[in-house]
C-alpha cells in the first residue's frame, strides 16, 4: 500500500511504513463476532457474522466506534489470517459476513474475497460510511452481495463541522450509485433476509431535521431504494458542540419519518428511540479480538 489513494482522502502515504488520515497502516481487525442489531433483513433471527476494521476515513466527533475507528484499536494480521476469519465466519450460524469500515482496506479485501468467494456460503455484506472512490467500489464488483452504506449529510458544512469530511456528499453521491449499479435489485430469501442489494442508512442528528429532509429529497430519486432511518444517536461523550449532547427527540426523528413518505419512499426501516443507548454499541474490549485470533491459529 505505497502511495495510498484508496479514498478521497488521497494521504499518498506508504501504509507499510506509516499511517494515513485513517490513522492505520497495515491491515487490522477489531472484533469479530455475532451481531443482533442490525436491520431485521441482515441481523435476522441468527445474527449478523461481524467483522469489524480498524481505522476510519472520517473523524466523526460523535463516533459510537471511537475506540477501533479513531483510536484505530485492533490486531494487525495478514490476509491469510483475513481469509480464516472470513471462512471460519461462513461456516458459524450467522447469516452473513459483516464487514464494517472496511474502506481502508478495499483492495486487501477484494484480493481476499477473490481467492475464496466461490468457497463462502453466505452473503458478503459491506458496511460503510460511503466516503467512497468509485474506482475502489469497482474492485469489489461481483463480490460485495449487500452493500449497507451510509448517507450522513446533505450540507457540506455539517459534514465539515461535525466529521472533518469536506465534499462529503459529492463524494457518497457518486459511490452509492455505484454501488447501486453493481446491485440494482434486492432480493430477499424466503424469511426476510436480504441477500442481494442496497441498503442505505441516514442516521439522524439532533436539529438536523432540514438536513435529513434533503438526504431523503435526493434518495427518491434513486429507482426501487431501501432506507434504513436511524433514531440511535446518542453522545458518546461531552461534544464539542452543544447541539449534540443530547439525543433526537420524537418530534424530529417523527418529522424526518414523515417526510420520508411525503417524497414517495416507500420501503425501508425506521428505529424506536429506545435504539439510542450504549447497550447497542459492541464490546470492543481488545483481550477479544486477541483471544479469537489466538484460537483461529
Amino acid at each position: 500500500m505505497e502511495n495510498c489513494t484508496l479514498c478521497p482522502r488521497n494521504c499518498k502515504v506508504n501504509r507499510e511504513k506509516s499511517v494515513g488520515f485513517c490513522k492505520v497502516g497495515k491491515l487490522k481487525i477489531s472484533r469479530v463476532g455475532v451481531h443482533h442489531f442490525e436491520e431485521p433483513c441482515i441481523s435476522g433471527t441468527q445474527g449478523s457474522g461481524t467483522i469489524f476494521f480498524a481505522g476510519c476515513n472520517m473523524n466523526c466527533c460523535f463516533c459510537q466506534n471511537d475506540v477501533i475507528a479513531n483510536q484505530a484499536n485492533g490486531k494487525e494480521i495478514s490476509k491469510e489470517t483475513l481469509e480464516k476469519v472470513f471462512l471460519t465466519v461462513d461456516q458459524s450460524s450467522v447469516h452473513n459476513l459483516n464487514l464494517v469500515s472496511p474502506s481502508q482496506y478495499a483492495d486487501q479485501i477484494a484480493e481476499v474475497l477473490s481467492k475464496i468467494k466461490h468457497k463462502l456460503t453466505k452473503p458478503i455484506v459491506y458496511n460503510t460510511n460511503s466516503y467512497e472512490k468509485v474506482e475502489t467500489l469497482q474492485k469489489l464488483d461481483g463480490l460485495v452481495d449487500v452493500y449497507l452504506p451510509d448517507l450522513k449529510y446533505f450540507d457540506d458544512s455539517l459534514a465539515i463541522k461535525y466529521s472533518k469530511t469536506p465534499n462529503y456528499f459529492e463524494v457518497a453521491k457518486k459511490a452509492v450509485e455505484e454501488m447501486k449499479r453493481q446491485q440494482p435489485k434486492e432480493v430477499f430469501d424466503k424469511d426476510g433476509l436480504l441477500t442481494k442489494g442496497v441498503l442505505i442508512r441516514h442516521l439522524v442528528l439532533p436539529d438536523c431535521v432540514e438536513d435529513s429532509k434533503k438526504v431523503l429529497d435526493y434518495l427518491s430519486t434513486l429507482p426501487n431504494v431501501w432506507v434504513s432511518l436511524m433514531a440511535q444517536y446518542f453522545p458518546p461523550k461531552e461534544m464539542p458542540f452543544c447541539e449534540l449532547n443530547k439525543r433526537v427527540s420524537k418530534r424530529q426523528y417523527d418529522q424526518v419519518c414523515d417526510y420520508f413518505f411525503a417524497v414517495g419512499l416507500e420501503n425501508g426501516f425506521c428505529q424506536s428511540p429506545t435504539s439510542a443507548i450504549k447497550d447497542y454499541v459492541p464490546d470492543f474490549d481488545q483481550n477479544l479480538i486477541k483471544e479469537y485470533l489466538t484460537k483461529l491459529q
